[in-house]
């Protein structure tokens, strides 16, 4: 028995010896490394970290360590080691540092060729291009393609209903809207088929890579395929209807890809605008559904600032004169409409942060993180701290007026060089979901106290049911 013991501890040992070797720990004399811990060999962290994910304490768990380490710590997720940078300064350094953006295997094999594989002049070549359609120039020509496709949306789904699950109806609206927007495609048995495969791989982006029957990762990789046979009609249609003139060189994202060459003189194969595509859908429709969802709940819950929300819409109707659709000028009134959705993603980030990697040794603060860590900035890194944000569970658009809030302390869509391709995206899409439910509804929350888990993505956990008042209603009482 006392052999068994010894040789079980040995073995512990040297297991544990491979690990900190492994990530560079044992390279440099342990006093230049960040404070915190790797916590149990082989599976770090994870059991913590998956737990609070679920139990939408992802802020808790980097608060605890916060507390304990400083602005800057050490765990293991992913099989990693991982510093963690927690503070404006922070994130200053990370968003504009030259160090590559890491994602899960799980994420690259699902999402492929986009931009989130790239890396070097790749990545920056691939960005630009995206970046060219998602600039506010670009975006201003789809406006009123989205508030029609939102306001049909509406008189479809939502009108004449007392009561809804508000994410479902939400995100099958969002949904129309991107694949209208990136892919022309406005039949809704096409969307249809289109959401299972997208929906699979979302949820298979943060998962073990292991391929096996019956699990998220295997149904998300079975729905890429889906998704990209489907696609590929979509694909060489639009080339035939392009070349017969049919279709506009502008007219969409998926347009803009085909007729377009990068800065080196090169179109994107087929697989790559398949891929990018994918990964806007996926991605930017995602976080963009729970920022307009939790932005509903916030405004449910402080009845003063829907009311202001009100007003400034209906100013806006009344400007419009008579005009249908909204306009790109109608979308820069909406400045308190903004302001509160950017407390809502203060509030509740849609993304919780991300990961780079040290393809070198890197100082820090005065330590050295290792070749092959893993760098992490988190949004909740500043977004609840007292000392950026007085008051930080208070729900007040106010802290966005004037200047608004430091550089570096509101972060839901990254910043500096870092800064996500598809924040106007998002703003305008929140921007127009808003303006046609506000125009229509009171609404009022079935559940106040309704529990928010993460997976991978913050979700309320009944779905958000709402109480519908039409604005007809409204006025009358």
């Amino acid at each position: 028995m006392d052999i068994l013991v010894l040789s079980a501890s040995v073995l512990g040992f040297v297991l544990l010896f491979y690990i900190l070797k492994s990530s560079g720990s044992l390279s440099k004399a342990s006093a230049t490394l960040p404070p915190g811990s790797f916590g149990w060999p082989v599976i770090g962290e994870m059991p913590e970290f998956v737990a609070s994910m679920w139990a939408n304490g992802y802020q808790s768990f980097l608060e605890n360590r916060n507390k304990r380490y400083g602005t800057i710590f050490k765990t293991s997720l992913f099989g990693y080691p991982v510093a963690v940078f927690y503070s404006a300064q922070g994130n200053r350094f990370l968003f504009n540092a030259d160090v590559q953006s890491y994602f899960p295997a799980s994420a690259m094999n699902l999402l492929g060729n986009s931009l989130i594989s790239k890396v070097g002049e790749d990545a920056r070549v691939v960005r630009k291009m995206l970046m060219n359609f998602l600039r506010p120039q670009a975006l201003q020509k789809f406006v009123g393609r989205a508030d029609s496709i939102v306001n049909d949306h509406i008189n479809s789904k939502w009108i004449e209903k007392q009561q809804v699950k508000a994410f479902s109806l939400i995100k099958g609206g969002l949904f129309a809207v991107a694949c209208s927007l990136f892919m022309s495609v406005g039949d809704e048995v096409q969307q249809n088929e289109l959401h299972g495969p997208f929906s699979d791989i979302l949820k298979g982006i943060v998962q073990i890579p292991v391929d096996i029957p019956g699990t998220p990762y295997h149904k998300g990789f079975i729905a890429r395929k889906q998704a990209h046979k489907l696609m590929q009609k979509v694909v060489d249609r639009r080339r035939k209807d392009l070349s017969s003139g049919s279709a506009s060189p502008e007219q969409d994202l998926l347009s803009f890809l085909l007729c377009n060459v990068d800065d080196r003189g090169q179109k994107m194969s087929d697989e790559d605008i398949i891929d990018n595509i994918m990964m806007l859908v996926v991605a930017g429709h995602e976080t963009t559904l729970v920022a307009v969802t939790f932005l509903l709940r916030y405004l449910a819950l402080h009845p003063h600032c829907y009311a202001q929300v009100l007003q400034e819409h209906l100013q806006i109707i009344t400007e419009m004169e008579g005009r249908q659709d909204l306009e790109w000028n109608d979308i820069q009134k909406m400045k308190y409409s903004w302001r509160a959705a950017q407390e809502t993603l203060r509030l509740q980030p849609p993304s919780l942060g991300s990961l780079r990697v040290c393809s070198e040794d890197i100082s820090y603060d005065g330590f050295v993180i290792p070749k092959g860590w893993k760098l992490c900035w988190a949004t909740y890194s500043t977004h609840k701290k007292e000392e950026y944000f007085p008051e930080p569970e208070k729900f007040d658009p106010g802290r966005f007026e004037g200047k608004g809030p430091e550089p570096y302390t509101f972060v839901p869509f990254g910043g500096g060089r870092r800064m996500c391709p598809g924040n106007e995206y998002a703003r305008m899409i929140i921007l127009v979901f808003l303006h046609n439910i506000v125009k229509s509804f009171k609404w009022d929350l079935v559940d106040a106290n309704e529990k928010i888990f993460c997976n991978p993505l913050p979700l309320p956990a009944q779905g958000l049911p709402l109480r519908l008042l039409p604005l007809s209603q409204q006025k009358a009482v």
